[in-house]
């Protein structure tokens, strides 16, 4: 079972991992999912890796996901909730997040669209 680990902590950040080792981009590419450049905040870096492993992501929610952090993150919050809404409609995962609880990735997506609400709304 491909199995994803994610830090939820105020923004998500996925990376997909054969057991339940949070940081690793096992099964990717290193850097496909911009996941070390999202951790440490280099919202340019990460969203070069992401856009770089487009072409075979699409469809893909741990990197639906990230691309979405990037561009809520970055003030991009309308695009943000089409990549979260994306995520959410795609292959549904089982996900570790960092503190090792296990969810959906589609719940996942979710919990992303509900916390940029707010920010859609204030941005107005």
């Amino acid at each position: 079972m491909k199995m994803l680990s994610l830090a939820l902590a105020g923004a998500l950040v996925s990376a997909s991992a054969s057991a339940a080792q949070p940081g690793a981009e096992v099964e990717y590419p290193r850097g496909a999912l911009g996941y070390e450049a999202l951790l440490s905040n280099d919202l340019s870096a990460a969203e070069d890796q992401l856009l770089a492993s487009r072409d075979s992501s699409w469809n893909d929610p741990a990197w639906l996901i990230n691309i979405g952090q990037v561009m809520a993150r970055t003030g991009r919050t309308g695009q943000a909730a089409e990549m979260f809404r994306r995520a959410m409609n795609a292959e549904d995962l089982e996900i570790v997040l960092a503190d090792g609880t296990v969810m959906t990735s589609r719940r996942a997506a979710a919990i992303a669209l509900k916390r940029l609400r707010p920010l859609q709304l204030s941005s107005r």
